[in-house]
C-alpha cells in the first residue's frame, strides 16, 4: 500500500505541474509541502522555486525547517518575515476580499506568503487536503481517545465517583492547567460526539456560545443546531470507524472552508494555487484505506510519512503539524491590546447588542492575565472589523491608519 500512495502521489503532483506559466511550491516545513516539494524535485531538471514565511517570534516561525527541505532539494528558495504592523494594517482589507471575518489568522500568513511567490511565479502547489484525508489534526487521535477511555470511564467507574472527579475538578480556577486539560477531556465532557469532538475543538462551543450571545439573540437562535451540517454528514457514514466518519464530515463542511480562504487569499495577491492532495483519483483511493494507513497510535498521516522515507529529513518525517502558526496572542497581549480596547469591547462593538458585555470583558481581561483566549478574541475582532465595512458601510483601507497607531 505504501509503495502504490507514492506513486499514486507522485502522479498527482505531476498533473498540477502541467503549466504555461512559471510554477512554485508554498513550503512550510511541515510535511505535506515538503512532500510535494520532494516529489517534484524527482519530475523536472530546473530549480523548483519555493516560498516560505514566518514572523518574529520563534514559536511561529519555521523557517529552518523549511530549509531543511529546500537544501537537499537544490530550490530557488525564497522567504519573508511579517512584522505584527505589516500583519494588521492588511487585516481590513482582507477581511473585505473574504467577505466575512476571517475565521483563522493563518489566512492572513497565507496571503504574504502569496505576495511573495506573485512576485516570481503565476502557479503555486500546496498541502491543503492531507490533514483531512489522512488525519493529520491532532483532534482526530484526542477524540478517539476520549471515546475510548471514556466508555470505559463510563462503564466501570460508579456515578457518584464519577460526580465527585467532577465537582473536584471544576472547583479548581479556571486558569489552572490541569483544570484546563482536563476540560479537554472525557473527565469533564459527555460521551456524545457533540461533546468529545464539536464542542472541544469549537472556537466557541455551545455553552460558551451561550454566555457569548446577548439575551434577545440567545433566545433567537436557541433551536438553531450549529453543527447541523455535520450531523448530516456524519449519517451518511454510520457504522464507519470514529476517525474514517469525522474525515468524511471534515472533508464535506470545514474543508470547503479553508479551500475557499486558500482561493481567497491567493487571489488576492493574483496568484493561482493548485493541491496535489485532493487530486480526486488518489482522494478516492486514500478514502477506502485501512483506518490504521492513516492513524496508528499516536501517529498521523501514517502512510505519507513511510511514503517519503528516503526523500525527505527525519526531523520533517517526525515533526507534528503546526500549521502557519500566528502569534496573535503574545500581540493582543502586549502593544497590540488597543485593538481589543477598540474593536472588542469598545462603544462601538457593544451598540450592536450582539455580545453580552461582561462576558467580552472577561474574555478580554483573563487573556491579558495569561488565559488564551487568542482565538475567541481573535473570532470577535474580525467580526468587528466586518461589521463596520460591511454593515456600517467603512472603507477598508480607512480602518488601517488606527490599527497602525495601534502599535
Amino acid at each position: 500500500m505504501v509503495e502504490e500512495y507514492r506513486e499514486r502521489f507522485t502522479e498527482a503532483v505531476r498533473l498540477r505541474l502541467m503549466s504555461d506559466v512559471p510554477l512554485g511550491v508554498f513550503l512550510s516545513g511541515g510535511i505535506d509541502s515538503a512532500a510535494i516539494t520532494a516529489t517534484m524535485a524527482t519530475l523536472v531538471k530546473e530549480p523548483i522555486r519555493t516560498f516560505s514565511m514566518g514572523f518574529a517570534e520563534r514559536e511561529a516561525n519555521e523557517l529552518a525547517y523549511a530549509r531543511l527541505v529546500a537544501g537537499p532539494c537544490r530550490t530557488e528558495h525564497r522567504e519573508v518575515v511579517v512584522t505584527p504592523e505589516e500583519f494588521f494594517a492588511e487585516l481590513p482589507r482582507l477581511v473585505w476580499h473574504e467577505d466575512e471575518p476571517i475565521a483563522h489568522p493563518s489566512s492572513l500568513a497565507l496571503y504574504f506568503v502569496s505576495q511573495l511567490a506573485a512576485r516570481h511565479v503565476k502557479v503555486v502547489l500546496t498541502g491543503e487536503g492531507s490533514d483531512e484525508t489522512l488525519a493529520g489534526y491532532n483532534r482526530y487521535r484526542v477524540t478517539e481517545y476520549n471515546a475510548r477511555l471514556g466508555a470505559l470511564y463510563q462503564r466501570y467507574l460508579p456515578e457518584f465517583a464519577r460526580r465527585g472527579v467532577s465537582r473536584g475538578l471544576l472547583a479548581l480556577p479556571r486558569t489552572w492547567r490541569v483544570r484546563q486539560r482536563a476540560s479537554r477531556t472525557f473527565l469533564l465532557r459527555g460521551a456524545d460526539l457533540d461533546e468529545l469532538y464539536f464542542d472541544n475543538f469549537a472556537v466557541f462551543g455551545r455553552a460558551a456560545q451561550h454566555e457569548l450571545l446577548a439575551p434577545e439573540l440567545r433566545s433567537e437562535l436557541a433551536s438553531v443546531d450549529p453543527y447541523a451540517a455535520y450531523h448530516t454528514a456524519l449519517a451518511r457514514v454510520g457504522g464507519k470507524p470514529l476517525v474514517s466518519q469525522l474525515l468524511y464530515a471534515d472533508v464535506k463542511t470545514y474543508l470547503r472552508e479553508l479551500l475557499m480562504k486558500q482561493d481567497q487569499m491567493s487571489m488576492a495577491a493574483s496568484i493561482e494555487s493548485r493541491v496535489p492532495f485532493l487530486d480526486h483519483p488518489l482522494t478516492e483511493w486514500v478514502a477506502g484505506l485501512p483506518q490504521a494507513m492513516k492513524l496508528r497510535g499516536t501517529t498521523t498521516k501514517w502512510i505519507l510519512r513511510r511514503a517519503m522515507q528516503g526523500r525527505l529529513p527525519p526531523p520533517i518525517l517526525a515533526r507534528r503539524k503546526m500549521g502557519f502558526p500566528v502569534p496573535i496572542g503574545a500581540w493582543l497581549r502586549g502593544a497590540w491590546r488597543p485593538l481589543l480596547n477598540e474593536y472588542v469591547s469598545g462603544p462601538r462593538a457593544r451598540a450592536r447588542g450582539l455580545f453580552d458585555a461582561p462576558t467580552v470583558e472577561r474574555l478580554v481581561g483573563e487573556h491579558s492575565a495569561g488565559f488564551n483566549h487568542s482565538e475567541r478574541l481573535w473570532a470577535l475582532l474580525t467580526f468587528e472589523i466586518w461589521a463596520r465595512v460591511f454593515l456600517d458601510g467603512e472603507a477598508p483601507w480607512s480602518l488601517e491608519l488606527p490599527l497602525r497607531r495601534a502599535a
